[in-house]
């Protein structure tokens, strides 16, 4: 019996030193850092990458003093459209000092509904002034629904439509007042940590619009380009290095959030310097800004992205017909048809251009016989390389119209056809056009005869150049035999 009782007490004494060694080793070794918050207050740098798809990369520069160990990090003051799959983070100082565990994006913001909902089933004071006797009253109640409108209990009755203001006693711990990172990470550095988060986000998007500027022959004109950034991401990016990529980014459909959510252009005096340098970057061309600019939330900024001075243009006057002419029996086909007006621009060097163009939209103006900048069309234009050209649609000609009719149609055989056509081109202006005339003829075909030469650019389509003097009109007409 006596032996029974030392072993016991051995084993009592072993198992309380065993335990006591567990925790100290866990005070020593396993200690965890205290959860530590970064907001704009900490950051030395940020760059932003915009892409013309609704898209941008953020690297975010922060500098603050992480506890070593392991502890819970929030990044605060991101984007409230970021993509939390896209976020990578680490430590400019050493890249092995930093280890995530975990991550998390907190976007349960608050906002007086959701504040509501969490204090359903909890206490808080209801505050009005009585309007007869102006005292302030101050009840306490129990918010028992928040589903179309506050429930209350106060006392042993439930009352709806109160009309006083509800004071709560806090914020829940689940709620958070903007869009947060949050990671769990274990960080071995005992010095001042340097860290950078980059992620992607939506709601940042940036087009390319230009100006140009005719001279009173329409053959030259003054190109000015801007870049117009449009900041719906959530988020405000100050003192930012800004990167605009041009070209067609592809992206997965099913990872895009789509949520729900212009400046006038003014003559300038002079002609400011570049201030985007512009490089090739994989199958695309990349911008910087060379100075840091701030852009803000919800904000549309202007940017000057390029400059040219007389610049060789071409006015065209268009006449264009339709395949579907041709298959049909003789008549009139269409009278009146449109002229249409365009402009083309060689984007060259000795053009004074020669830089790759952004898509955008260009617009187009003149000076009227007074001085006076009238607007006079625009339209969209895709991604130009340099050395390709750049063709615009202004409108439809007022002086100079159009009509046809088809004056014969017949079967030869049984897979060929013959049609005659007369176009008549009116010139109401003071001066001397020339008017492109486009037909797109179907099938195997031959021109027997025309009034006018022609070229067969294409395939399917024939082309003239019709000269019409002022104030007359002039007549196309030819036989074409088509097999189909």
């Amino acid at each position: 019996m006596r032996t029974r009782g030392m072993i016991g007490v051995l084993v009592l004494v072993f198992s309380v030193v065993i335990v006591f060694n567990i925790g100290a080793s866990a005070k020593e070794g396993g200690k965890k850092a205290e959860s530590l918050s970064t907001g704009l207050e900490d950051q030395t740098g940020i760059a932003l990458t915009i892409y013309n798809v609704n898209l941008g990369l953020v690297k975010d520069q922060r500098e603050l003093r992480i506890p070593k160990g392991t502890g819970e990090l929030k990044f605060m003051d991101v984007a409230s459209q970021i993509i939390p799959t896209s976020v990578h983070i680490k430590s400019l100082v050493n890249s092995d000092s930093l280890q995530i565990l975990e991550q998390n994006y907190e976007y349960d913001l608050l906002n007086p509904q959701k504040l509501m909902d969490k204090y359903v089933g909890k206490e808080v004071k209801l505050y009005q002034k009585n309007p007869y006797t102006e005292r302030e009253e101050v009840v306490t109640a129990t918010l028992l629904s928040n589903n179309g409108g506050p429930i209350y209990k106060i006392g042993d009755e439930i009352t709806i439509g109160y009309p006083g203001r509800v004071i709560f006693p806090g914020v829940p711990e689940n709620l958070i007042s903007k869009p947060t990172l949050v990671w769990l990470l274990e960080n071995s550095l005992q010095s001042l940590q340097k860290i950078e988060a980059s992620y992607l986000t939506n709601g940042i998007n940036w087009r390319a619009d230009y100006v140009v500027t005719l001279n009173d022959k329409d053959d030259r004109a003054d190109l000015s380009g801007w870049v117009t950034i449009d900041n719906k991401s959530g988020t405000t990016y100050k003192d930012a290095k800004i990167k605009l990529v041009a070209g067609d980014v592809n992206r997965v459909k099913d990872e895009i959030a789509y949520k729900k959510g212009m400046m006038q252009f003014a003559e300038a005096a002079t002609r400011p310097a570049p201030q985007f340098k512009e490089e090739e970057f994989f199958e695309y061309h990349i911008y910087t800004l060379q100075r840091p600019s701030t852009v803000k939330d919800n904000q549309t900024k202007q940017i000057s992205l390029v400059n040219a001075d007389d610049i060789p243009v071409k006015k065209e006057l268009l006449y264009r017909g339709a395949a579907y002419y041709y298959y049909s029996t003789y008549g009139e086909t269409i009278s009146n048809q449109k002229v249409g007006v365009f402009l083309e621009i060689e984007n060259k060097k000795d053009h004074n251009l020669g830089i790759p163009l952004p898509k955008g939209t260009v617009r187009v103006y003149k000076n009227d016989s007074e001085g006076s900048l009238q607007f006079v069309g625009e339209d969209s234009i895709d991604h130009t390389p340099k050395d390709e050209k750049v063709r615009v649609k202004l409108g439809d000609a007022f002086d100079v119209v159009g009509s046809r009719k088809q004056t014969d149609w017949k079967k030869i055989a049984y897979d060929t056809y013959e049609a005659a056509f007369e176009i008549s081109l009116r010139n109401h202006k003071k001066e001397d056009v020339v008017v492109r005339v486009i037909e797109p003829i179907p099938g195997d075909w031959k021109m027997l005869s025309s009034s006018h030469a022609y070229k067969k650019t294409e395939a399917f389509t024939a082309e003239f150049n019709i000269p019409v003097p002022k104030d007359k009109e002039t007549k196309l007409t030819y036989r074409v035999r088509m097999r189909f």
